[in-house]
């Protein structure tokens, strides 16, 4: 049995100005810790047998307190925090026992399973500050993180920083109503006011962002912005997909969205399931799905409605405009990558082929009245790759069809379950067998089918995830004379 991944941390800035943290180490690692706490103005102790030049000069400056040589548990009194930065794995572990046993948070030093509090790695500017922390477990990973941003992230970003602290109050009092003053924060942030700071004119800067201020903001018109998902692997989202995530107001999104990509929205819009539900009226849910994008936007609310994979292809993207459309609401269309393109890429599938498929069919199995006609004869005809989506329910008739207008039995195909995402499955076999493989293997939605000789592929280019299943996985030889 796979074993669970470990919770994440809860991430927390910590007001220490005036509250004691107790240091228990005299060592450079303990120098590097209390150079960080005087920053944020803590009243630091510390507690060692010897001290460092450094840490000795705090001490003879009164920056920070001696309290002696060994620790004792008395020491943590008056502390709110306590690090262990000793050498020493036991006197480590003293320490982190004596301050669990009070409920105080503690970080030992190079040693996660015992620390109840981890130090980030930090990026700052100014009053701005980023931290990065991998749990403890790959520090190193996280300082090369923080290299990366600290040449990334430039000096203006701290002023703009202060500027926006210096103005708070005005701010709040002239935008009280929380929607307008982000639209006021966007339009800073887009303005001149940064590379004014960068060029080191703080007047102009301030006057900039001051003069947004007292503008009258624009009234108020709700949106919606219909956005592809696509798969399920957040690395897939378009940057534009982003942008709309993280300016809307309320979302939307299909029962497949997965919970990594809406993990990618503004933390305070509001999320909204209205995805379908096998057994249930589609029709119904459509409907109300069309009356929330209307009511949402007629309230002044940014809405995105985020739907997997492309929201043109087989998602209702255009019944959806045509409702947006009667009822004048702006609207907006952002594509996403379709199943096909996504699942058959990491199968490691080409959708077409110069000596196999000069010809692609995206075909849905599931029409509004329940199964989908097709010109199965057509269907049927070689050189040419089939991708039907919702297809898992309607597997054997689906084969049926192909092989009695004349495809032949042998002809490849693969099955993707959950396409690019970690638990991504792939089905590969002939035609023949592919119902019988679906149930042996217990396929489940959201999964593509892909027909064709390009499916063959599979078995041998896959690069994502485990190797395909096939028949001799399933332990059943001859299954596929046997249909």
């Amino acid at each position: 049995m796979q074993a669970s991944p470990a919770p994440s941390l809860f991430p927390l800035f910590l007001d220490l100005r005036g509250r004691r943290v107790l240091v228990v180490g005299g060592g450079a690692v303990a120098t590097r810790k209390v150079g960080a706490l005087l920053e944020a103005a803590a009243e630091v102790a510390v507690v060692a047998p010897a001290l460092d030049a450094e840490l000795a000069a705090l001490v003879r400056r009164k920056r920070i307190a001696h309290l002696g040589a060994a620790f004792d548990p008395a020491q943590l009194d008056d502390a709110w925090l306590v690090i262990a930065a000793t050498d020493d794995p036991a006197a480590n572990r003293a320490v982190a026992d004596a301050a669990n046993a009070r409920r105080l948070w503690v970080n030992v030093v190079d040693d996660a399973e015992l620390a109840s509090a981890q130090l980030p790695a930090r990026v700052q500017r100014g009053p701005l500050q980023i931290a990065i922390s991998s749990g403890g477990a790959a520090p190193m990973l996280a300082r090369h993180l923080r290299e990366q941003l600290e040449t990334q992230l430039d000096e203006s970003l701290g002023a703009l920083a202060q500027l926006f602290i210096d103005l708070r109050g005005r701010i709040r009092d002239r935008l009280p109503d929380l929607s307008a003053r982000r639209a006021f924060f966007r339009r800073v942030l887009t303005g001149p006011a940064q590379a004014l700071l960068r060029r080191g004119d703080a007047n102009a800067a301030r006057h900039s962002v001051e003069a947004e201020l007292l503008a009258t903001p624009p009234p108020r018109r709700g949106s919606v912005a219909l956005v592809g998902a696509g798969p399920g692997d957040p690395g897939l989202l378009t940057l534009r997909a982003l942008r709309a995530l993280n300016e809307a107001d309320v979302i939307l999104h299909d029962r497949l969205v997965s919970d990594d990509v809406l993990a990618l929205a503004r933390r305070d819009a509001e999320r909204i399931e209205v995805g379908k539900r096998v057994g249930g009226n589609h029709d119904a849910t459509q409907q109300r799905i069309h009356a929330l994008m209307i009511e949402l936007a007629g309230a002044g609310k940014r809405v995105v409605r985020l739907k997997g994979g492309d929201p043109f292809v087989f998602g209702r993207g255009g019944e959806e405009l045509e409702a947006l459309r009667e009822r004048g609401i702006d609207y907006e269309v952002v594509p996403g990558i379709t199943a096909a393109v996504a699942c058959a890429a990491h199968a490691g599938i080409p959708l077409t082929h110069r000596d196999h498929a000069q010809s692609l069919r995206l075909l849905t199995a599931q029409a509004r009245s329940g199964d989908a006609e097709h010109d199965w004869a057509a269907l049927a005809q070689p050189g040419q790759t089939l991708a039907f989506y919702m297809g898992v329910s309607g597997l054997e008739r689906l084969r049926d069809n192909l092989v009695g207008h004349g495809l032949a039995a042998s002809t490849p195909f693969a099955l993707v379950e959950n396409g690019s995402r970690p638990q991504q499955r792939v089905v590969a076999g002939t035609l023949a067998e592919l119902p019988e493989l679906a149930r042996i293997h217990a396929v489940q939605a959201p999964a593509l089918l892909v027909v064709g000789e390009v499916a063959a592929f599979a078995t041998r280019l896959h690069w994502f995830g485990d190797a395909p299943l096939t028949n001799a996985d399933a332990g059943c030889r001859g299954l596929a004379r046997a249909a």
